[in-house]
């Protein structure tokens, strides 16, 4: 791959815009900070001295391998000190990041790697079972290329002996803003997944907003409990990084080893996904942590429903943001929840800088209140997707007045104050009789039984209407109602055309690992053999 991306750019130009890549930042801050803690992960403490030594002798050694500015390195663990070291050591080498999925199935992650061209490949212990299969298998990695980054046996060099005798010495690699970042893999079903290419322009605009928005900065304490696979993960992690401050890192989330580290570490800063909110907030002496150090909290990838936002404004101390955008970028908005009391339904207005407008299924723009696709442009937009300009050209929508705006591929409205309401992916919408039905509408509806802990709304086959609404429900511990009970309770609140033709209870919903309720695998078994 070049050293620049030859893809367009679609992001805005900004006026007397400055620019100082990660990597410049992460030696600063190696420099200035250098015997405070940089990470914490489990019992290891790296400081930021250790931290930037570290970065540079990987940054040194993938440069004396061969690796060129742009190039794809590729890396499958859970969250590790060295993880992150080497996340950043590929950026200090010019190269581009790859993280990928431990939840991905090894034909999706064998299609991932050749995709991306990675010649290396750096494996944790526990994600070794996914790429054994693989090895030989591979178009560009060879089993020589396999770094094991806690282990080392034979078939796998370990880490430490595959740095040798790098030199701690900073790298002298230019980097512009248009050099690769990171690609991060969508989580397809068939075929290839799509990599959504990050550039170092929309990485440091990201960083820079979201120091000044939510003080993600030299002070923050920021524990990550979400894989860096994501770029949920990366929103909150790498400003901290960025100005000097310091992660507290899970390898697998759990909610009372949650609340430990966050008393322990004083943390002041999160980034959760609802579900992460739920099982917290749910542990039975939550009341007896420390929390009083928390001075952010923020929320993203699913909708966080408003119950669960009072409850964490009223138990939980620091303020909590719900942001609302896509890993492509484009579409980005902000509620701050304690500020508007009478929004939480909503996920707020435009983040500073961000454009956000409604279009029907023509491309024109709606007025305020009608419901239509959510579209959006700001600072940080992916290049496109790797390998598939055709793919990138269908994410495109263009304004009457010439800029490039972003699909979201979901349906919404803004109100009259400029609040942004999602109500369904485009894709998942119900069409019943005619109809549009937005699953979100009804779920809120059934989440506000007392009995009902989480819901997922779907629509099934339907010889009379075509298709038509199932509510998916889990119930809370000691709930008496019945499924009757309570479809007749919901559609006493639903409108004439909304009615759910059942409610069937479930323990569980099926979820991504960064919270989404997996309405694919929910459908799947209704629809067998119909489409």
């Amino acid at each position: 791959m070049s050293t620049a991306l030859s893809m367009p750019v679609y992001a805005p130009e900004i006026e007397n815009e400055t620019f100082l890549s990660l990597p410049q930042m992460i030696r600063q801050c190696a420099a200035t900070e250098s015997g405070k803690a940089a990470i914490h992960d489990g019992e290891r403490v790296v400081t930021w001295s250790e931290l930037g030594q570290r970065v540079n002798r990987i940054a040194n050694r993938l440069i004396a391998l061969g690796v060129q500015p742009g190039d794809m390195v590729a890396g499958l663990s859970e969250n590790s000190a060295d993880y992150v070291a080497l996340y950043l050591g590929v950026l200090a080498a010019g190269a581009c990041m790859v993280p990928l999925s431990g939840m991905a199935a090894g034909d999706s992650l064998r299609l991932m790697v050749d995709d991306c061209g990675s010649r290396w490949l750096f494996v944790s212990a526990r994600n070794r079972g996914l790429i054994e299969p693989l090895r030989g298998k591979l178009q560009n990695v060879t089993p020589e290329r396999m770094v094991g980054l806690d282990f080392s046996d034979a078939g796998w060099q370990g880490f430490e002996d595959w740095l040798a005798d790098a030199p701690a010495t900073a790298p002298v690699v230019e980097i512009t803003p248009d050099h690769p970042f990171n690609v991060i893999y969508s989580s397809g079903t068939t075929g290839t997944p799509k990599g959504i290419v990050h550039d170092h322009r929309m990485r440091s605009r990201q960083i820079n907003r979201l120091c000044g928005a939510y003080g993600l900065n030299g002070d923050a304490i920021t524990l990550v409990s979400t894989p860096l696979y994501s770029n949920t993960t990366l929103v909150a992690a790498l400003p901290t990084l960025a100005f000097g401050g310091t992660l507290v890192l899970m390898a697998k989330f759990d909610a009372r080893g949650f609340l430990e580290l966050a008393e322990r570490h004083r943390v002041t800063h999160a980034m959760l996904v609802p579900v992460q909110y739920e099982r917290i907030l749910a542990v039975p002496d939550f009341e007896r942590f420390d929390l009083s150090s928390f001075q952010v909290k923020l929320s993203t990838s699913a909708p966080l429903r408003a119950h669960v936002i009072r409850e964490a404004l009223d138990r939980w101390p620091g303020k909590v943001y719900e942001i609302y955008g896509l890993t492509e970028g484009g579409v980005s908005t902000t509620l701050d929840a304690a500020s508007f009391p009478d929004k939480l339904d909503s996920v707020g207005r435009p983040a500073a800088g961000v454009e956000v407008r409604i279009i029907d299924e023509q491309g024109r723009e709606l007025p305020r209140g009608e419901i239509g696709e959510i579209v959006g442009r700001g600072g940080a937009m992916m290049r496109g997707y790797l390998n598939r300009d055709d793919l990138t050209r269908e994410l495109l929508w263009q304004s009457p007045e010439g800029e490039w705006f972003y699909r979201s591929g979901d349906m919404g409205r803004l109100d009259e104050d400029g609040f942004l309401y999602v109500l369904d992916r485009r894709k998942d919408m119900i069409i019943s009789g005619g109809f549009n039905i937005y699953a979100a509408d009804l779920e809120q509806v059934l989440l506000q039984h007392p009995e009902v802990a989480d819901a997922a709304v779907i629509g099934i086959p339907s010889s009379q209407w075509g298709e038509t609404p199932l509510g998916l429900v889990v119930l809370r511990s000691g709930a008496a109602v019945t499924e009757a009970e309570l479809l007749a309770w919901a559609n006493e609140r639903l409108g004439k055309t909304q009615r759910l033709s059942a409610v069937e209870f479930r323990s569980e919903l099926p979820r991504s690992t960064i919270g989404k309720v997996l309405k694919r695998e929910l459908r799947a078994p209704y629809w067998a053999g119909q489409q």
